[in-house]
């Protein structure tokens, strides 16, 4: 860092988790078995192409939950937050973290989604887990679904066609912040909902064995508006709490047109609106956009809604909007070379360099975004996971210099302080991730995005134990110099 950057002193740095890539145990407590701990763990000839790890059948995902080919699932094991989390909380205070960002397991609370009562054994876990955050004086944002719903629901009831499992999550969500609204200021209904219906379709086509995991995964806007709804409905529950505020997660998908051909530029809007706004045009403004409507008409979609739906969308927007940022990405009309990104393919800009995974690193982009979403929603906004993902391995002083990632961070923190400066309310930033855990996408243990190392192996095999890196100490001093 070559220069002191500014944020308010009230700025809530820390990390982000998921519950199905750190836990484990999953097979502890009554916990049941979520769709994404499904997915075994592949190696990939070319980490560019993620292709191989979608193409399971339904049948697949069936013959998992016995293992009957014997494979290995890495988010069935995580890194062992489950028993370890007093080491790993002690460890983020210790970087100098003030939140913490992290999920629930829907599958450890409703094991099956449609229980009368919740599993108490879960509710237990969980209180521990926020107990500890605030013995160590940390701020807490909670997940209230991250890609894991409860296999069975899918099984069962078709996933979030179904509207039942609106009920469902409202019974779940409500449970959660009866029981930890003391705890929890700062709660997110959803994680990247853009994407969520990706892995909420898992296994909906039944015995239809001739679709891919990758086909199957299309998802629709009936899932996503059912999702839409069960979230106005917690919003709307969650008004009694006086000390609570409810936020979207977004993927962002930041682009630019190719060129500045007029008919690249329009397609770059085009679907910015569709795979961009929509979403928080939708949770913020509590109606379907125009644009939309049209893509709808244009595109055979029938949104079936009941009466109240309408009524409830616009009584109950979002207070806050986060989101992911990794990468962006360029648009063009005609075809584009196309690198991986996060869950999709994306055009490649010539201006630049790529992960080892072909997420482009664009830290200016993240001001353009920040830019672009306060000019256009005026909410404050919150950066909800941020980070690079490399392969490492720990050097003789069982440590990582991981100079690569403090230049990352360096780049993204400076951006982040030039749009403050630009007016925009930013309030917190949460990395992914403050350690190392099993890819969401890759099922990789050794795709690893933290500042402290864990020793496991894509196989699960090493100790478990927890190393510092370079990055650890980096970000410890930073937080000293970081205030206004």
């Amino acid at each position: 860092m070559t220069k002191k950057l500014e944020f308010p002193s009230n700025f809530l740095w820390g990390g982000a988790t998921a519950a199905s890539q750190i836990e484990g145990a999953y097979n502890v407590d009554g916990k049941s078995l979520s769709a994404i701990e499904m997915i075994p763990f592949i190696e990939l000839k070319d980490r560019k192409d993620l292709s191989q790890t979608r193409k399971l059948t339904t049948q697949d995902l069936l013959d998992s939950i016995e293992n009957k080919k014997g494979l290995h699932y890495p988010k069935r094991f995580g890194i062992d937050f489950y028993h370890k989390y007093k080491e790993d909380i002690a460890l983020f205070k210790e970087a100098g973290m003030k939140v913490f960002r992290m999920s629930v397991a829907w599958t450890r609370i409703f094991p099956n989604g449609d229980e009368t009562e919740p599993n108490r054994k879960g509710l237990e876990f969980y209180k521990n887990v926020f107990e500890e955050c605030k013995k160590q004086g940390l701020e807490i944002m909670v997940t209230i679904n991250h890609f894991d719903m409860p296999f069975s629901i899918i099984q069962k009831y078709g996933g979030w066609k179904n509207r039942q499992v609106i009920d469902m999550y409202f019974k779940y969500s409500k449970t959660l912040i009866d029981e930890f609204h003391s705890y929890v200021r700062y709660w997110l209904p959803f994680n990247e909902i853009n994407l969520g219906v990706l892995f909420s379709a898992m296994g909906l086509e039944g015995n239809n064995e001739e679709k891919s995991l990758a086909e199957r995964l299309a998802g629709t806007y009936q899932d996503l508006h059912n999702q839409f709804v069960a979230q106005a409905k917690f919003i709307e529950y969650s008004k009694k709490f006086s000390n609570t505020k409810v936020g979207c997660m977004v993927a962002d998908t930041t682009t630019y047109a190719i060129d500045c051909n007029p008919v690249n530029v329009l397609e770059n809007q085009r679907k910015e609106q569709m795979k961009k706004f929509f979403y928080y045009d939708v949770m913020t403004k509590g109606e379907y956009p125009s644009y939309s409507k049209r893509y709808f008409k244009e595109n055979g979609i029938n949104i079936v809604k009941e009466k109240t739906d309408d009524e409830l969308l616009k009584n109950n927007p979002v207070e806050f909007l986060s989101f992911s940022y990794y990468m962006s990405s360029t648009i063009a009309k005609e075809e584009v070379e196309l690198t991986e990104g996060n869950l999709m393919k994306m055009g490649k800009n010539p201006f630049l360099v790529a992960t080892e995974w072909g997420w482009q690193i664009d830290p200016i982009g993240l001001r353009y975004c920040l830019n672009q979403l306060w000019d256009r929603y005026h909410l404050p906004l919150f950066i909800s996971e941020n980070g690079m993902g490399v392969l490492e391995t720990l050097n003789e002083n069982n440590t990582v210099d991981d100079d690569y990632r403090i230049e990352y961070l360096s780049r993204h923190f400076e951006q982040m302080s030039e749009a403050i400066k630009d007016g925009v309310n930013l309030f917190g930033y949460t990395m992914w991730t403050p350690i190392d855990v099993v890819s969401a996408g890759s099922n990789e243990m050794s795709k690893r995005y933290g500042l402290i190392f864990v020793d496991y192996d894509d196989y699960h095999k090493g100790t478990g134990n927890r190393f510092k890196k370079k990055s650890f100490t980096w970000f410890q001093n930073f937080m000293k110099t970081s205030e206004v």
